[in-house]
Protein backbone atom coordinates (compact mmCIF):
# COMPACT_ATOMS: atom_id res chain seq x y z
CA UNK A 1 0.00 0.00 0.00
CA UNK A 2 0.94 3.49 -1.08
CA UNK A 3 2.25 5.36 2.31
CA UNK A 4 -0.16 8.61 2.52
CA UNK A 5 2.93 10.62 3.48
CA UNK A 6 3.95 9.75 -0.49
CA UNK A 7 0.12 10.32 -1.77
CA UNK A 8 0.10 13.40 -0.09
CA UNK A 9 3.93 14.35 -1.74
CA UNK A 10 2.55 13.78 -4.81
CA UNK A 11 -0.75 15.85 -4.80
CA UNK A 12 1.08 18.81 -3.73
CA UNK A 13 3.81 18.18 -6.70
CA UNK A 14 1.77 17.82 -8.95
CA UNK A 15 -0.59 20.81 -8.16
CA UNK A 16 2.37 23.01 -8.17
CA UNK A 17 3.17 21.34 -11.89
CA UNK A 18 -0.27 22.79 -12.77
CA UNK A 19 0.44 25.82 -11.24
CA UNK A 20 3.30 26.76 -14.15
CA UNK A 21 2.04 25.20 -16.99
CA UNK A 22 4.44 27.10 -19.76
CA UNK A 23 7.32 26.08 -17.50
CA UNK A 24 6.35 22.22 -16.91
CA UNK A 25 5.80 21.99 -20.57
CA UNK A 26 8.88 23.39 -21.21
CA UNK A 27 10.37 20.70 -19.41
CA UNK A 28 8.34 17.64 -20.25
CA UNK A 29 9.44 18.83 -23.77
CA UNK A 30 13.13 17.65 -23.30
CA UNK A 31 12.07 14.66 -21.30
CA UNK A 32 9.68 14.16 -24.78
CA UNK A 33 12.45 14.81 -27.06
CA UNK A 34 14.78 12.38 -25.29
CA UNK A 35 12.79 9.70 -24.70
CA UNK A 36 11.66 9.82 -28.22
CA UNK A 37 15.26 9.78 -29.56
CA UNK A 38 15.92 6.81 -27.27
CA UNK A 39 12.83 4.86 -28.57
CA UNK A 40 13.65 5.76 -31.84
CA UNK A 41 16.94 5.02 -31.96
CA UNK A 42 16.60 1.82 -30.36
CA UNK A 43 13.94 0.43 -32.55
CA UNK A 44 15.70 1.03 -35.58
CA UNK A 45 18.86 -0.31 -34.61
CA UNK A 46 17.21 -3.20 -33.53
CA UNK A 47 15.19 -3.23 -37.12
CA UNK A 48 18.85 -2.91 -38.45
CA UNK A 49 20.61 -5.05 -36.61
CA UNK A 50 18.03 -7.97 -37.61
CA UNK A 51 18.07 -6.84 -40.97
CA UNK A 52 21.93 -7.35 -41.02
CA UNK A 53 21.95 -10.92 -39.22
CA UNK A 54 19.66 -11.99 -41.93
CA UNK A 55 21.97 -11.00 -44.44
CA UNK A 56 24.75 -12.62 -42.74
CA UNK A 57 22.96 -15.72 -42.32
CA UNK A 58 21.56 -15.43 -46.00
CA UNK A 59 24.65 -14.77 -47.34
CA UNK A 60 27.59 -15.90 -45.72
CA UNK A 61 28.65 -19.34 -43.99
CA UNK A 62 29.46 -17.33 -40.52
CA UNK A 63 27.06 -18.95 -38.22
CA UNK A 64 28.36 -22.43 -39.57
CA UNK A 65 30.59 -24.62 -38.15
CA UNK A 66 31.92 -27.70 -40.61
CA UNK A 67 33.34 -31.05 -38.78
CA UNK A 68 35.31 -32.76 -41.90
CA UNK A 69 36.98 -35.54 -41.48
CA UNK A 70 40.50 -35.55 -42.82
CA UNK A 71 41.67 -38.14 -45.26
CA UNK A 72 45.47 -36.50 -45.08
CA UNK A 73 47.69 -35.09 -42.13
CA UNK A 74 50.28 -32.53 -43.03
CA UNK A 75 53.95 -34.05 -42.12
CA UNK A 76 56.77 -31.36 -43.25
CA UNK A 77 54.38 -30.22 -45.88
CA UNK A 78 53.91 -34.06 -46.86
CA UNK A 79 50.31 -34.98 -47.31
CA UNK A 80 50.26 -38.37 -45.61
CA UNK A 81 46.94 -40.59 -45.49
CA UNK A 82 45.67 -41.11 -42.40
CA UNK A 83 44.32 -44.85 -41.90
CA UNK A 84 41.97 -44.33 -39.27
CA UNK A 85 39.63 -41.86 -40.80
CA UNK A 86 35.76 -41.93 -38.88
CA UNK A 87 33.22 -41.89 -40.87
CA UNK A 88 30.10 -39.97 -39.67
CA UNK A 89 26.94 -41.19 -39.89
CA UNK A 90 23.56 -39.85 -38.79
CA UNK A 91 23.39 -41.25 -35.63
CA UNK A 92 26.81 -38.73 -35.24
CA UNK A 93 24.67 -36.36 -36.31
CA UNK A 94 21.92 -36.71 -33.85
CA UNK A 95 24.48 -36.76 -30.77
CA UNK A 96 26.01 -33.76 -31.77
CA UNK A 97 22.24 -32.32 -32.00
CA UNK A 98 22.23 -33.79 -27.99
CA UNK A 99 25.77 -32.74 -27.25
CA UNK A 100 25.59 -28.76 -28.20
CA UNK A 101 22.64 -26.36 -27.73
CA UNK A 102 18.90 -26.79 -28.38
CA UNK A 103 19.03 -23.73 -30.42
CA UNK A 104 21.98 -25.06 -33.03
CA UNK A 105 20.82 -27.01 -36.19
CA UNK A 106 22.94 -29.72 -37.29
CA UNK A 107 23.45 -31.29 -40.41
CA UNK A 108 25.36 -34.46 -41.65
CA UNK A 109 26.16 -33.92 -45.69
CA UNK A 110 28.09 -34.22 -49.10
CA UNK A 111 28.68 -32.77 -52.02
CA UNK A 112 28.81 -34.69 -55.85
CA UNK A 113 27.83 -34.28 -59.07
CA UNK A 114 24.02 -36.15 -60.88
CA UNK A 115 23.14 -36.44 -64.41
CA UNK A 116 19.25 -36.67 -64.14
CA UNK A 117 16.16 -36.83 -67.17
CA UNK A 118 12.91 -36.37 -67.14
CA UNK A 119 10.11 -38.68 -67.70
CA UNK A 120 9.52 -37.97 -70.97
CA UNK A 121 13.09 -36.67 -72.08
CA UNK A 122 16.17 -38.94 -72.52
CA UNK A 123 18.77 -36.26 -72.66
CA UNK A 124 20.60 -36.27 -69.22
CA UNK A 125 21.35 -33.06 -67.43
CA UNK A 126 24.23 -32.47 -65.20
CA UNK A 127 23.33 -30.87 -61.65
CA UNK A 128 25.16 -30.63 -58.62
CA UNK A 129 23.75 -33.13 -56.23
CA UNK A 130 23.65 -32.55 -52.32
CA UNK A 131 23.14 -35.36 -49.88
CA UNK A 132 22.18 -34.84 -46.49
CA UNK A 133 19.75 -34.85 -43.73
CA UNK A 134 16.79 -32.75 -43.25
CA UNK A 135 18.95 -29.75 -41.10
CA UNK A 136 20.90 -29.37 -44.64
CA UNK A 137 17.33 -26.95 -45.04
CA UNK A 138 18.40 -24.53 -42.19
CA UNK A 139 21.91 -24.62 -42.57
CA UNK A 140 21.81 -23.67 -45.97
CA UNK A 141 18.57 -21.04 -45.15
CA UNK A 142 16.43 -22.57 -48.14
CA UNK A 143 13.33 -21.57 -48.30
CA UNK A 144 10.17 -22.93 -50.62
CA UNK A 145 8.81 -22.03 -53.50
CA UNK A 146 6.84 -24.68 -54.56
CA UNK A 147 6.05 -28.19 -52.57
CA UNK A 148 8.07 -29.36 -49.17
CA UNK A 149 11.53 -30.01 -48.22
CA UNK A 150 12.11 -33.73 -46.91
CA UNK A 151 10.89 -34.27 -43.23
CA UNK A 152 13.72 -35.84 -40.71
CA UNK A 153 12.64 -38.58 -40.69
CA UNK A 154 12.91 -38.90 -44.61
CA UNK A 155 16.66 -37.97 -44.41
CA UNK A 156 17.51 -40.76 -42.02
CA UNK A 157 15.48 -43.13 -43.88
CA UNK A 158 17.01 -42.36 -47.30
CA UNK A 159 13.68 -41.83 -48.98
CA UNK A 160 13.77 -41.74 -52.69
CA UNK A 161 12.54 -37.85 -52.69
CA UNK A 162 14.32 -34.59 -54.39
CA UNK A 163 13.50 -31.21 -54.05
CA UNK A 164 15.19 -29.04 -57.14
CA UNK A 165 16.32 -25.62 -56.65
CA UNK A 166 14.49 -22.90 -58.96
CA UNK A 167 17.58 -23.20 -61.49
CA UNK A 168 17.67 -26.86 -61.63
CA UNK A 169 13.51 -27.41 -61.98
CA UNK A 170 13.88 -24.57 -64.93
CA UNK A 171 16.96 -26.05 -66.47
CA UNK A 172 15.22 -29.13 -66.82
CA UNK A 173 12.11 -28.28 -69.32
CA UNK A 174 14.08 -25.99 -71.09
CA UNK A 175 16.33 -27.31 -74.46
CA UNK A 176 19.85 -28.63 -73.96
CA UNK A 177 21.99 -26.09 -74.80
CA UNK A 178 25.66 -26.83 -74.82
CA UNK A 179 27.24 -24.18 -72.68
CA UNK A 180 28.68 -23.98 -69.12
CA UNK A 181 27.30 -20.60 -68.58
CA UNK A 182 24.69 -21.02 -65.40
CA UNK A 183 21.00 -20.16 -66.55
CA UNK A 184 19.96 -16.28 -66.16
CA UNK A 185 17.96 -15.87 -63.14
CA UNK A 186 14.14 -16.09 -63.54
CA UNK A 187 10.53 -16.57 -61.93
CA UNK A 188 9.61 -20.06 -61.79
CA UNK A 189 7.88 -21.43 -65.13
CA UNK A 190 4.55 -23.26 -65.11
CA UNK A 191 6.21 -26.03 -67.07
CA UNK A 192 8.60 -26.63 -63.97
CA UNK A 193 6.49 -26.04 -61.55
CA UNK A 194 4.54 -29.07 -62.90
CA UNK A 195 7.76 -31.06 -62.11
CA UNK A 196 6.16 -31.22 -58.32
CA UNK A 197 4.34 -34.80 -57.79
CA UNK A 198 6.54 -35.96 -60.76
CA UNK A 199 9.41 -38.63 -61.27
CA UNK A 200 12.81 -38.19 -62.38
CA UNK A 201 16.00 -40.32 -62.86
CA UNK A 202 19.26 -40.33 -61.55
CA UNK A 203 21.39 -42.88 -62.98
CA UNK A 204 17.85 -44.14 -64.33
CA UNK A 205 17.04 -44.67 -60.69
CA UNK A 206 13.30 -42.94 -59.99
CA UNK A 207 13.20 -40.18 -57.54
CA UNK A 208 10.09 -38.23 -56.84
CA UNK A 209 9.66 -34.72 -56.62
CA UNK A 210 8.84 -33.17 -53.53
CA UNK A 211 9.52 -29.58 -53.57
CA UNK A 212 11.36 -26.28 -55.57
CA UNK A 213 13.25 -24.03 -53.76
CA UNK A 214 12.43 -20.21 -53.60
CA UNK A 215 14.85 -17.94 -55.93
CA UNK A 216 17.03 -16.32 -53.08
CA UNK A 217 17.92 -20.32 -52.37
CA UNK A 218 21.14 -20.45 -54.89
CA UNK A 219 18.89 -18.61 -57.54
CA UNK A 220 21.59 -19.70 -60.22
CA UNK A 221 22.66 -22.89 -59.79
CA UNK A 222 21.23 -25.76 -60.71
CA UNK A 223 20.98 -27.71 -57.03
CA UNK A 224 19.43 -30.92 -56.18
CA UNK A 225 18.71 -31.81 -52.71
CA UNK A 226 18.15 -35.82 -51.05
CA UNK A 227 18.44 -37.46 -48.34
CA UNK A 228 22.21 -38.79 -48.07
CA UNK A 229 21.52 -42.68 -48.48
CA UNK A 230 19.54 -42.33 -51.47
CA UNK A 231 21.45 -39.64 -53.23
CA UNK A 232 24.89 -41.99 -52.25
CA UNK A 233 23.08 -44.75 -55.00
CA UNK A 234 22.61 -42.24 -57.69
CA UNK A 235 25.73 -40.04 -57.36
CA UNK A 236 28.05 -39.71 -60.39
CA UNK A 237 31.31 -39.34 -58.98
CA UNK A 238 30.99 -41.40 -55.36
CA UNK A 239 30.98 -38.17 -53.73
CA UNK A 240 34.42 -38.53 -53.86
CA UNK A 241 34.86 -37.61 -49.99
CA UNK A 242 33.33 -38.57 -46.71
CA UNK A 243 29.97 -37.09 -45.21
CA UNK A 244 30.72 -33.67 -43.30
CA UNK A 245 29.00 -32.59 -40.14
CA UNK A 246 27.64 -28.89 -40.01
CA UNK A 247 26.25 -27.08 -37.42
CA UNK A 248 24.65 -23.36 -37.28
CA UNK A 249 24.46 -21.89 -34.66
CA UNK A 250 21.76 -19.28 -34.04
CA UNK A 251 23.77 -16.51 -33.79
CA UNK A 252 27.01 -15.29 -34.69
CA UNK A 253 28.61 -14.77 -31.33
CA UNK A 254 27.86 -18.46 -30.05
CA UNK A 255 30.58 -19.81 -32.92
CA UNK A 256 33.41 -19.75 -30.17
CA UNK A 257 31.51 -21.27 -27.51
CA UNK A 258 29.80 -23.91 -30.07
CA UNK A 259 32.75 -24.47 -31.17
CA UNK A 260 34.60 -25.25 -28.10
CA UNK A 261 31.30 -27.60 -27.08
CA UNK A 262 31.60 -29.40 -30.62
CA UNK A 263 35.77 -30.15 -29.72
CA UNK A 264 34.68 -31.48 -26.51
CA UNK A 265 32.21 -33.73 -27.96
CA UNK A 266 35.29 -35.33 -30.75
CA UNK A 267 37.69 -35.62 -27.50
CA UNK A 268 34.56 -37.67 -25.76
CA UNK A 269 32.99 -39.93 -29.05
CA UNK A 270 37.15 -40.25 -30.63
CA UNK A 271 39.64 -39.25 -28.05
CA UNK A 272 43.06 -38.00 -30.23
CA UNK A 273 40.98 -36.35 -33.38
CA UNK A 274 43.35 -33.45 -34.17
CA UNK A 275 45.24 -35.12 -36.92
CA UNK A 276 42.01 -36.52 -38.06
CA UNK A 277 38.93 -34.50 -38.01
CA UNK A 278 39.14 -30.33 -39.01
CA UNK A 279 36.95 -28.20 -37.49
CA UNK A 280 36.69 -25.05 -39.29
CA UNK A 281 35.05 -21.59 -38.54
CA UNK A 282 35.82 -18.30 -40.49
CA UNK A 283 37.02 -16.64 -36.94
CA UNK A 284 38.44 -13.77 -37.99
CA UNK A 285 35.70 -13.14 -40.33
CA UNK A 286 33.21 -13.85 -37.01
CA UNK A 287 35.44 -11.68 -34.67
CA UNK A 288 34.74 -8.67 -37.32
CA UNK A 289 31.47 -9.16 -37.21
CA UNK A 290 31.03 -9.16 -33.48
CA UNK A 291 32.93 -6.15 -33.14
CA UNK A 292 31.09 -4.27 -35.81
CA UNK A 293 27.85 -5.20 -33.43
CA UNK A 294 29.47 -4.33 -29.94
CA UNK A 295 30.50 -0.68 -32.44
CA UNK A 296 26.78 -0.28 -33.42
CA UNK A 297 25.41 -1.01 -29.93
CA UNK A 298 28.21 1.52 -28.25
CA UNK A 299 27.12 4.46 -30.89
CA UNK A 300 23.46 3.85 -30.68
CA UNK A 301 23.98 4.14 -26.99
CA UNK A 302 26.28 7.09 -27.01
CA UNK A 303 23.31 9.16 -29.12
CA UNK A 304 20.72 7.95 -26.83
CA UNK A 305 22.22 9.01 -23.86
CA UNK A 306 23.34 12.75 -25.35
CA UNK A 307 19.37 12.97 -25.25
CA UNK A 308 18.56 12.02 -22.20
CA UNK A 309 20.87 14.16 -20.67
CA UNK A 310 19.39 17.21 -22.43
CA UNK A 311 15.82 16.25 -21.11
CA UNK A 312 17.20 16.05 -17.63
CA UNK A 313 19.35 19.06 -17.92
CA UNK A 314 15.64 21.00 -18.29
CA UNK A 315 14.06 19.08 -15.12
CA UNK A 316 16.85 20.14 -13.14
CA UNK A 317 16.81 23.71 -14.39
CA UNK A 318 13.35 23.92 -13.58
CA UNK A 319 13.16 22.32 -10.00
CA UNK A 320 15.48 24.68 -9.33
CA UNK A 321 14.09 27.63 -10.52
CA UNK A 322 10.79 26.13 -8.70
CA UNK A 323 12.99 25.68 -4.91
CA UNK A 324 14.23 29.83 -5.55
CA UNK A 325 10.22 30.61 -6.19
CA UNK A 326 9.07 28.67 -3.06
CA UNK A 327 11.59 29.10 -0.43
CA UNK A 328 9.19 31.52 1.58
CA UNK A 329 6.47 28.40 1.14
CA UNK A 330 9.00 25.67 1.97
CA UNK A 331 10.26 27.41 5.17
CA UNK A 332 6.63 27.48 6.35
CA UNK A 333 5.70 24.02 5.87
CA UNK A 334 8.88 23.35 8.07
CA UNK A 335 7.77 25.44 10.63
CA UNK A 336 4.63 23.62 10.52
CA UNK A 337 5.68 20.61 10.94
CA UNK A 338 7.40 18.96 7.74
CA UNK A 339 10.54 17.18 7.96
CA UNK A 340 13.66 16.96 5.54
CA UNK A 341 12.31 13.56 3.85
CA UNK A 342 8.81 15.11 3.63
CA UNK A 343 10.13 18.62 1.33
CA UNK A 344 12.75 15.83 -0.27
CA UNK A 345 9.91 13.46 -1.20
CA UNK A 346 7.87 16.31 -2.74
CA UNK A 347 10.14 17.80 -5.19
CA UNK A 348 11.44 14.25 -6.43
CA UNK A 349 7.24 13.24 -6.68
CA UNK A 350 7.44 16.20 -9.26
CA UNK A 351 10.51 15.10 -10.88
CA UNK A 352 9.43 11.65 -11.35
CA UNK A 353 5.73 13.31 -12.80
CA UNK A 354 7.65 15.47 -15.20
CA UNK A 355 9.69 12.32 -16.53
CA UNK A 356 6.55 9.95 -16.52
CA UNK A 357 4.50 12.22 -18.12
CA UNK A 358 7.20 12.89 -20.85
CA UNK A 359 7.76 9.41 -21.18
CA UNK A 360 4.31 8.38 -22.29
CA UNK A 361 4.34 11.21 -25.47
CA UNK A 362 7.79 10.32 -25.75
CA UNK A 363 7.27 6.98 -26.13
CA UNK A 364 4.50 7.42 -29.10
CA UNK A 365 6.65 10.21 -30.62
CA UNK A 366 9.69 7.85 -31.04
CA UNK A 367 7.57 4.95 -32.50
CA UNK A 368 6.10 7.28 -35.12
CA UNK A 369 9.42 8.29 -35.96
CA UNK A 370 11.27 4.81 -35.88
CA UNK A 371 8.42 3.80 -38.69
CA UNK A 372 8.53 6.52 -40.64
CA UNK A 373 12.40 6.76 -41.16
CA UNK A 374 12.31 2.83 -41.61
CA UNK A 375 9.36 2.95 -44.56
CA UNK A 376 12.19 6.12 -45.89
CA UNK A 377 15.22 3.78 -46.05
CA UNK A 378 12.74 0.96 -47.63
CA UNK A 379 11.74 3.30 -50.06
CA UNK A 380 15.39 4.49 -51.25
CA UNK A 381 17.15 1.38 -50.96
CA UNK A 382 14.59 -1.20 -51.67
CA UNK A 383 16.39 -3.14 -48.06
CA UNK A 384 13.31 -4.77 -46.22
CA UNK A 385 14.47 -2.87 -43.02
CA UNK A 386 11.64 -2.64 -40.38
CA UNK A 387 11.64 -0.99 -37.07
CA UNK A 388 11.60 -3.77 -34.61
CA UNK A 389 9.77 -2.63 -31.38
CA UNK A 390 9.96 -4.90 -28.24
CA UNK A 391 8.46 -4.80 -24.90
CA UNK A 392 11.93 -4.39 -24.09
CA UNK A 393 12.26 -0.97 -25.92
CA UNK A 394 9.40 0.82 -24.28
CA UNK A 395 10.53 -1.05 -20.50
CA UNK A 396 14.00 0.78 -21.15
CA UNK A 397 12.28 3.96 -22.28
CA UNK A 398 10.47 4.40 -19.61
CA UNK A 399 12.55 3.54 -16.31
CA UNK A 400 15.33 5.70 -17.79
CA UNK A 401 12.90 8.41 -18.33
CA UNK A 402 12.18 7.63 -14.32
CA UNK A 403 16.06 7.35 -13.33
CA UNK A 404 16.68 10.69 -15.18
CA UNK A 405 13.61 12.20 -13.15
CA UNK A 406 15.16 10.64 -10.15
CA UNK A 407 19.09 11.48 -10.59
CA UNK A 408 18.27 15.29 -11.91
CA UNK A 409 15.67 16.04 -9.14
CA UNK A 410 17.72 15.15 -6.73
CA UNK A 411 19.74 17.53 -6.21
CA UNK A 412 16.99 20.09 -6.16
CA UNK A 413 15.14 17.92 -3.88
CA UNK A 414 18.28 17.89 -1.45
CA UNK A 415 18.62 22.30 -1.49
CA UNK A 416 15.24 22.50 -1.04
CA UNK A 417 15.18 20.10 2.27
CA UNK A 418 17.97 21.51 3.85
CA UNK A 419 17.03 24.71 3.92
CA UNK A 420 16.79 26.37 7.21
CA UNK A 421 12.77 27.58 8.37
CA UNK A 422 13.89 30.72 9.42
CA UNK A 423 16.13 31.98 6.79
CA UNK A 424 13.40 30.12 4.64
CA UNK A 425 10.62 32.45 5.94
CA UNK A 426 12.44 35.50 5.83
CA UNK A 427 13.87 35.20 2.02
CA UNK A 428 12.09 37.20 -0.45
Amino acid sequence: MISPVLLASLRVGVDTLRANPLRTLLSTLGIIMGVGALVSVLSLGDGVEHYARRQIERTTDLQVINITAQRFHDVDGVPVPNTDVPTFTVGDADALGRAVAASNDVALYTVGLGLVRTRTDTARRGVQLVGGTAGVKAMRGLTMEKGRFYSPDEGRSGAHVVVLSRAAANGLVQPVKRTRIPPPAGALSPAAAALVGDTLFFQNKPRVVIGILSGESDERQRLVYMPLAAAAEVSANDFGRPPALAVKVARVEESTETRRRIEQWLTDRYGTWRDRVDVSTNRSRVEQVEQGMLIFKLLMGALTGISLLVGGIGIMNVLLASVIERTREIGIRKATGAQQRHILVQFLCESVAISAAGSVFGVALGLATSFGVSAFMRWKTNAPVYAWVSPSTIAVAVLASVIVGLTFGLYPALRAARLAPIDAIHRE
